[in-house]
């Protein structure tokens, strides 16, 4: 890019969350390579985080009555709704503001289930790692499908809200493991998909480019206690006082 002569691009992230690892990483990476190309590094615009747009609550809402449809006709109504998101370190929870992370991702799915028509919802986690002595985010999602098969649940309906794209995550955990399970435990599963290569999906990006580009106002579906959502930073900046990076660029941010 700097020997192409380009002197400002847009960084968009296939995270829509704070966090660390659903943000700050990413500025921090953001840094680091402008450091390593040199005081002539293209200046890198991060767009925002964007678990609260329109297009996404509305890809995923579709996803979800696709994916009820599937079940056996007897159980629609009565089917479980679960959101599943990847589960983080207890340690890394309030890293950028107490819970952002896990804030963000309960709030996302209530936006997403009101649109789905879906009055009550689950939220749990997957995808953890590591030893088990290191705390991350529970229940974890198998878990939590053996409670509901013990309470007596007859289907449910699982949806990655997440993650934006069917990767190897979602495929082994939820279409290969939890279905497993399910199968076992006589539940019927149906698991909505990820917005993927959507043109929505291109068009939310696009959206959100056009915030910085023309400075139109942020597309955000808002509903009850809405949380803080951050992201937009330039250069690897910090964009908030509560965002703790293992580095704090200096320049301008907000």
């Amino acid at each position: 890019m700097r020997d192409n002569g380009i002197r400002r691009a847009a960084v968009f992230s296939t995270s829509a969350w704070g966090g660390y690892s659903g943000c700050t990483q990413y500025q921090e990476d953001i840094a680091r390579a402008r450091a390593a190309v040199g005081p002539e590094a293209p200046h890198l615009v991060k767009l925002r985080q964007y678990f609260d747009h329109p297009l996404l609550v509305q890809m995923f809402a579709e996803s979800i009555s696709d994916a009820a449809s599937t079940l056996p006709e007897d159980l629609r109504d009565e089917a479980r709704l679960v959101f599943t998101a990847h589960s983080i370190p207890l340690r890394a929870a309030s890293r950028c503001g107490p819970d952002l992370y896990s804030r963000q991702v309960a709030y996302s799915s209530g936006l997403v289930a009101s649109a789905a028509g879906h009055p009550d919802f689950d939220q749990v986690w997957q995808s953890r790692s590591g030893p088990p002595s290191v705390l991350w985010l529970e229940p974890d999602v198998s878990d939590h499908l053996a409670a509901l098969g013990a309470a007596g649940t007859k289907a449910v309906i699982v949806c990655p809200i997440g993650f934006v794209a069917d990767h190897i995550e979602v495929v082994w955990d939820l279409d290969n493991e939890l279905r497993e399970q399910a199968d076992a435990a006589g539940i019927a599963l149906a698991r909505a998909t990820t917005p993927n290569a959507q043109r929505r999906f291109a068009k939310l990006a696009v959206d959100l480019l056009d915030e910085v580009r023309l400075g139109e106002e942020p597309a955000r579906v808002v509903g009850p206690e809405p949380v803080p959502g951050y992201g937009f930073s330039i250069d690897g900046s910090v964009c908030t006082p509560d965002c703790v990076s293992s580095a704090r660029p200096t320049a301008e941010s907000r």
